[in-house]
């Protein structure tokens, strides 16, 4: 006589769920990555006529109207800003930075921050916003 077993296990796997998680983990990293690049120091930017295209640069260095410097949204003074700069970047492949100045940044306080790159031989990117 044979004995037949009433609760079989399925030995089937849906993939649905699995789907489901994967597609809000994409959906997750996708709104995290997009606002993980704004900065956090307000600066109103100069508008240019032309804009290039966008080469992220893993360093950002903010100068604010009254000459306070922040590097990654950390502020930073005047005297430490050059070392600060050269620790950041050293190791890394590309040697460059971007300097997020206001509009209404004295040229000297940019030019400072210039000097710096050219000294270490760092490339810089200015940013700006496409004028309207």
């Amino acid at each position: 006589m044979k004995i037949q077993r009433r609760n079989k296990a399925n030995p089937e796997f849906s993939l649905a769920a699995m789907t489901d998680v994967i597609l809000l983990m994409l959906i997750f990293f996708m709104v995290t990555s997009s606002a993980a690049n704004q900065s956090a120091i307000d600066v109103k930017l100069p508008k240019a006529d032309t804009a290039a295209d966008n080469i992220p640069n893993p360093l950002v260095v903010s100068v604010k109207p009254d000459g306070s410097y922040f590097v990654e949204d950390n502020p930073v003074n005047r005297g430490e800003l050059e070392q600060t700069i050269v620790n950041k970047l050293t190791g890394q492949a590309n040697k460059s930075f971007t300097i997020r100045a206001d509009e209404n940044t004295l040229h000297k306080d940019v030019v400072f921050v210039m000097e710096i790159a050219e000294k270490n031989k760092f490339n810089i990117a200015i940013a700006t916003v496409k004028d309207k």
